[in-house]
């Protein structure tokens, strides 16, 4: 077992540590020994020999972290037990995991207050030992009667997918159960959301949210728009799937769209192409993204303190969930970068090789000389309606239904095959869910079938304006170079009402993706 190790610890590139209250965090991705044969039940002391094992890797990196300064280390989902159980064969990893609202409980300190608790006890002492705060997920159990609880399960109990917070005494702080879960057979969906936060003594208060949960309102959203929370701890188990839900791809978007900092701790396990952890604040971002390595990777870095009852008044950032904003709050870059929109905007307008597919429907605009404009093609299991890039520079429209996305653009070279894509419905395969999606995205081949086809590489640097007409105000921006490299937008907001923009210029990398990823919740059960 060994690990890799990242230190970051000179702040935000705009907001340094000496400005206003920081702390240090660390997430840690973990190489997870699995259970070759995870559908076959095993005792409780084979679960917890299994278990022993990834364990001693959490002891490990939990003194390293607390080592380098860190006051909060974030571990993966099933990471401690692995996944692709059953409902009976999970039964030897399961751990009752009481409220923390009504009992106040310290494993290590009282290892023998709750019975089959070994677990907890070992979570329970790494965060004692280290004072450190200490977030991990199990599996865990509880009790249910049927005659009193309608939906308790037949067997009288509830199996959920657990996240458990301890404070650096190695109290129990937080217990979350997931609520959206994603083919995971051994777990109950809880009754009703959880809306879960915990209060630190360096950071004020985070709230507790788990992989697939990051795609739908309740509770990730809910925690940031009803109940003001700026910090996010989130473990996952994330299949990567480009070229649109890459791990750090959309962790990345969901901390800027949201004004957030995400404490992000994915699994690594190439097999099922997972990997992508970081530690994410609006403006920047430290991660990891290995395809091709066999080992653990911790990351630690110092961030700014984001909640606003912590901070007071005079460090409170100025940011609004969903509202888009600049990567710089400096007057002087601000206009810099709203002038560079307009400039390139207007001198677009009237362009003569201008390509547009702007229809009340589907797109079926054609160029005399070339055929079709718009084409369709299959992106993350979805029908998108496409319009490809012709030329350094142009100016393209295309459209699906009430969803308009529009594309400013200039370009390197045009050796590569880009498209302008739309899709705005209902997304139905591994999760049910509505979108409308505008994505600029570099196609693996030059056919148009290769469009939404997977790629972590491109060489064309490309200056960028993308804006669609959405009907949902949960917009999430996303700016994806080569080599899994994350921009952050020059700029993105809300413009005309229901117009929202995001702009780049001056990329380092190629262009992957750039995309506007909006989520319709209330039309996810029509």
């Amino acid at each position: 077992w060994t690990a890799g190790f990242v230190l970051c610890l000179t702040g935000l590139q705009l907001i340094r540590a000496g400005d206003r209250p920081s702390y240090v965090a660390a997430v840690y991705e973990h190489r997870v020994l699995l259970n070759p044969e995870p559908r076959v039940p095993l005792e409780r002391r084979s679960a917890l020999k299994h278990m022993e094992q990834n364990l001693r890797v959490f002891e490990e990196q939990t003194a390293d972290a607390a080592r380098h300064g860190a006051q909060i280390i974030v571990f993966p989902e099933d990471a401690i037990h692995g996944f692709n159980y059953t409902r009976s064969s999970i039964a030897g990893y399961l751990e009752t995991v009481p409220d923390p609202k009504e009992i106040t409980w310290s494993p290590c300190a009282e290892p023998h207050r709750f019975p089959d608790t070994e677990v907890l006890r070992r979570l329970s002492c790494m965060a004692h030992k280290n004072r450190i705060f200490v977030v991990a997920n199990m599996a865990s159990r509880q009790s249910c009667d049927g005659h009193v609880d309608p939906l308790c399960p037949v067997d009288g109990q509830y199996q959920f997918n657990t996240n458990v917070v301890f404070s650096d005494r190695g109290t129990i702080v937080a217990r979350y159960h997931k609520h959206n879960l994603y083919f995971e057979a051994a777990f109950d969906t809880p009754p009703e959301p959880e809306y879960i936060t915990f209060t630190t003594p360096f950071a004020g208060r985070f709230g507790v949210f788990t992989c697939f949960d990051i795609l739908f309102r309740d509770p990730a959203v809910t925690l940031v728009t009803d109940m003001g929370v700026r910090q996010m701890v989130y473990p996952t188990a994330w299949m990567n799937q480009l070229p649109l839900l890459a791990a750090v791809q959309f962790q990345r978007a969901f901390s800027h769209a949201a004004g957030v900092t995400l404490l992000a701790a994915n699994i690594r396990a190439a097999e099922y192409g997972m990997t992508g952890s970081g530690i994410f604040t609006p403006w920047d971002s430290v991660v990891h993204h290995d395809t091709e390595g066999n080992s653990g990777k911790l990351l630690v870095r110092r961030v700014p303190v984001l909640d606003p009852a912590f901070v007071g008044e005079s460090y409170r950032p100025t940011l609004v969930p969903f509202s888009g904003y600049s990567k710089t709050s400096r007057g002087s870059e601000l206009e810099k970068a709203q002038a560079w929109d307009v400039n390139f905007f207007s001198a677009k307008q009237g362009d003569p090789n201008a390509q547009f597919c702007r229809t009340d429907s589907d797109c079926v605009e054609t160029d005399p000389a070339d055929g079709p404009l718009a084409f369709t093609s299959i992106m993350m299991y979805d029908n998108f309606t496409l319009i490809p890039l012709k030329g350094n520079k142009g100016n393209l429209t295309v459209c699906s239904g009430s969803l308009c996305c529009h594309l400013l653009f200039q370009r390197s070279h045009t050796l590569e095959f880009y498209a302008l894509g739309v899709f705005n419905g209902l997304h139905v395969v591994h999760g049910t869910y509505y979108l409308e999606v505008c994505a600029l995205v570099r196609c693996t081949a030059l056919h148009h079938s290769s469009c939404g086809g997977e790629t972590e590489h491109a060489q064309t640097l490309m200056d960028f304006r993308l804006d669609g007409t959405f009907s949902t105000r949960r917009v999430f921006p996303g700016i994806l170079g080569s080599g899994m490299t994350l921009e952050v937008p020059d700029h993105s907001g809300w413009e005309s009402g229901s117009g929202f923009y995001v702009s780049r210029k001056g990329m380092s990398t190629g262009l992957v993706t750039a995309m506007l990823y909006g989520r319709h919740y209330e039309k996810d059960n029509i």
